[in-house]
């Protein structure tokens, strides 16, 4: 509380790794061939399992995973450096960006890729993050913001609206994976496995992919998904996650283990 009250931030991270960021983390695991080469922000992290699954399963030239709240940095970085090993070759780092503040000259329009996770309930910051995107991307037609968002109520609405305000065109997709769209599909009809309050406005991610309007670079926004998402083992081998008042060190090496972090499951 005293962190979000000097730093106007959302202190959210803190409290455990959320579904969208698990089902970014997949999304990006799927999709891993258009991070080769590239550098990528990912905003609003929480503990970064996102940005670490980048680092460790694609060949992103740079990763750099950022959180408003110094705390939640501190966890981040602990992440980065216990899985250290299994970056290979990509430049791995934490910072601190707060979303109203002027970024620093060095990182203005450096990223090729930012990725988000449910970063856009919060209508208070929603000025301030498109502002942040759009000095931060790189001017460049293969630049995008992958973002993946619940509905909640107009939240999502009115950001893109914002979003647009400030030069940017996004693409807003429902279904853009099939195991995804299958398990939401299962959840609405009633599966055991789907929480008791399961509704497509709150808890479907919708992808959104947005770009500079000039350069068409795109923003991807999905809807978000509180279920646990399968993902095969062996793209998280060696990865170790510190989830604080969770379990401490979650070790994933072999193909019979998971990661059990508040309740979601990674297999």
């Amino acid at each position: 509380m005293e962190a979000s009250n000097r730093y106007n931030i959302d202190t959210t991270g803190l409290v455990c790794c959320w579904p969208s960021e698990e089902v970014l983390a997949y999304y990006c695991i799927n999709h891993s061939d258009m991070f080769r080469a590239k550098k990528v922000l990912e905003l609003g992290s929480g503990y970064g399992l996102a940005g670490l699954v980048i680092a460790a399963c694609t060949d992103a030239d740079e990763v750099v995973i950022s959180d408003g709240n110094p705390q939640v940095v501190e966890y981040i970085q602990k992440n980065i450096s216990i899985n250290a090993e299994t970056f290979g070759e990509t430049k791995v780092k934490s910072m601190i960006l707060h979303w109203d503040k002027e970024q620093a000259s060095e990182i203005l329009n450096t990223f090729d890729i930012i990725v988000a996770s449910d970063c856009t309930f919060f209508k208070q910051f929603h000025e301030s993050l498109a502002r942040t995107v759009k000095s931060l991307l790189k001017h460049s037609a293969t630049s995008q913001a992958i973002f993946l968002s619940p509905q909640r109520g107009d939240s999502l609405d009115k950001f893109l609206r914002i979003i647009k305000e400030n030069g940017l065109n996004y693409e807003l997709i429902e279904n853009y994976d099939p195991t995804v769209w299958d398990l939401h599909k299962k959840y609405v009809a009633g599966d055991d496995r789907a929480w008791p309050n399961y509704d497509k406005e709150h808890c479907y991610p919708l992808l959104q992919n947005s770009v500079i309007l000039e350069f068409d670079i795109g923003w991807t926004f999905w809807k978000n998904l509180p279920f646990s998402m399968e993902v095969p083992t062996r793209l998280f081998k060696g990865c170790k996650l510190t989830f604080p008042h969770l379990r401490g060190f979650h070790d994933i090496t072999d193909t019979s283990a998971c990661v059990t972090c508040n309740g979601a499951l990674f297999l």
